[in-house]
């Protein structure tokens, strides 16, 4: 899988597209993804979020993803290092350093756009059109200043957008979205999605969220975690270079005879055939 470097601390890339022409890939950097216009699918880690104008994402380094775009979209790509929120002297009595840093280490891995407050969102774009007003003038003495002013508030509302709506939900309580939301979260982890492990983290019991899960998604616990699972590892065998070892590794499967195995059942087919064949 190819993977995009960043070399400077901070780049902006504005463009509009009516075909996504990237390969799908990584990064080195983090990415704030404006949708200015247009609308389509954003595939994350094998995940998909359908996208719309005023929708904003965050990326990080090991993320993975790439656009299908359905109407012609108009994109702002903020891209920065971890060199862009360094602490400065006098920072440390501040608490957006913790704030920032607890947003950058939170996984994309089950989220799509982080804003959906249209209020928020308008807040975010105006930021947008003031970094980029000073980007085309990156050679002042200011702009460093403003640029990591503007960064830093950015941060803070995207923090409080994406912590704000995983506090509002009811995630200790009948919530399916947040058991939903928790298993996609801890995937590559089997004991954290165990049925025992799921009831203690939602206090219910191990038999009534058996029952409470497949009444509101039509199937087990079991069979979730696994459809999801396969899902994951087919964009792994699409998308990246990595061996059937390191998958089955990555998602907690004994060996990889135990991983060929499972996905034969679910698919029909081995994994190496399914990744030779398209």
């Amino acid at each position: 899988m190819k993977r995009y470097i960043l070399h400077a601390p901070f780049s902006i890339y504005h463009f509009e597209a009516q075909t996504w022409v990237h390969s799908v890939h990584k990064h080195t950097y983090f990415e704030i993804i404006f949708i200015l216009k247009g609308n389509g699918i954003h595939r994350i880690n094998g995940n998909a979020f359908d996208y719309f104008e005023g929708d904003v994402f965050l990326l990080g380094p090991e993320d993975y993803h790439h656009f299908e775009i359905g109407e012609v979209t108009e994109f702002s790509f903020v891209r920065f290092n971890e060199s862009i929120h360094k602490e400065l002297p006098g920072d440390k009595d501040h608490p957006w350093q913790p704030i920032i840093r607890t947003l950058l280490n939170t996984s994309s891995q089950s989220r799509g756009t982080i804003v959906t407050d249209k209020q928020e969102k308008q807040k975010l774009h105006h930021l947008l059109t003031v970094l980029e007003a000073e980007s085309a003038n990156d050679q002042s003495q200011y702009f460093e200043v403003i640029r990591d002013s503007v960064m830093r508030s950015m941060l803070i509302i995207l923090a409080r957008n994406l912590f704000s709506q995983t506090q509002s939900r009811p995630v200790l309580k009948d919530s399916i979205e947040a058991i939903l939301m928790y298993i996609r979260q801890h995937i590559y982890r089997p004991e954290d999605v165990t049925i025992e492990n799921l009831a203690e983290t939602f206090h219910y019991s191990p038999a009534y969220i058996s029952i409470f899960f497949k009444k509101h998604t039509g199937e087990s616990i079991k069979q979730y975690i696994i459809k999801h699972k396969i899902k994951l590892i087919e964009a792994r065998l699409l998308y990246s270079q990595l061996t059937l070892s390191e998958i089955a590794d990555e998602f907690g499967y004994t060996d990889e005879s135990h991983l060929c195995k499972q996905f034969r059942k679910y698919t029909g087919t081995t994994p190496m055939s399914f990744r030779m064949r398209v």
